[in-house]
């Protein structure tokens, strides 16, 4: 059974007096443990099929299943479970809270959990080593570097340990040797069982996955596997 498993979901947009069909009834499946890429030009349906994965957005019809459940149809309580249990993000601008500290940033979503306070230090210290960060634990967003940040936001999808990581242009606000090591991250994790799903413009950063999709116009026109990169290729 595939971890993801979407059919002919539909999301149209109203903007002014036009409809945007942002997805046309799109299929797909992604199984367990697949480093997925998703590209296409803005307004092409990428972003909205990565909400409606993520349990942040409803398909206006369609269905989907994450893990086997429904999804589609739950209450907003039930996506927030969802969203808190089994899936991890990570977006380009970190959306750390500034005024606290990376471990405490970590910790943020064991406390929506219920989790207690000694166990929620303990895991979120284990999951800033897993990114190497364990010795910057004390330290706020503003003294770290833009990377040392999105490995503190990589640690904090970690630490309800997910099975899929959904990671919106993870790179987009790092320079090029800095997304490298952002993407060596996310193929490690990838690599211990983690199903990765990420949406990127850049062609480089796509080839560090094992499959492409391309969208346009709400539908996707490429689906192929491919080969990963161990290490950046030069645009």
């Amino acid at each position: 059974m595939a971890l993801i498993e979407a059919r002919n979901l539909v999301k149209t947009y109203r903007m002014g007096d036009q409809t945007v069909h942002a997805l046309a009834g799109v299929s797909i499946d992604i199984e367990a443990g697949e480093f997925v890429a998703i590209m296409g030009a803005s307004g092409s349906g990428k972003s909205t099929l990565m909400n409606i994965l993520g349990c942040l957005d409803r398909p206006d019809s369609g269905q989907y299943r994450l893990a086997g459940e429904a999804v589609d149809g739950m209450s907003p309580d039930g996506l927030a479970r969802v969203r808190n249990l089994r899936i991890g993000f990570v977006f380009q601008q970190f959306n750390l809270l500034p005024r606290t500290s990376a471990l405490e940033n970590v910790e943020l979503p064991m406390v929506y959990s219920g989790v207690p306070s000694a166990e929620r230090r303990e895991r979120a210290m284990d999951a800033l080593r897993r990114v190497g960060l364990a010795q910057r634990s004390d330290h706020s967003p503003s003294e770290l570097s833009g990377g040392q940040q999105q490995r503190v936001a990589i640690a904090r999808a970690l630490v309800n340990r997910p099975q899929l990581i959904l990671a919106d242009e993870p790179t987009g606000a790092l320079d090029t040797r800095t997304s490298e090591d952002i993407m060596r991250l996310l193929t490690e994790l990838n690599d211990q069982g983690i199903t990765v799903v990420l949406v990127t413009h850049e062609h480089d950063i796509a080839a560090w996955t094992k499959r492409r999709l391309v969208f346009r116009d709400g539908l996707i026109v490429e689906d192929v596997l491919q080969e990963p990169t161990r290490q950046a290729v030069v645009a």
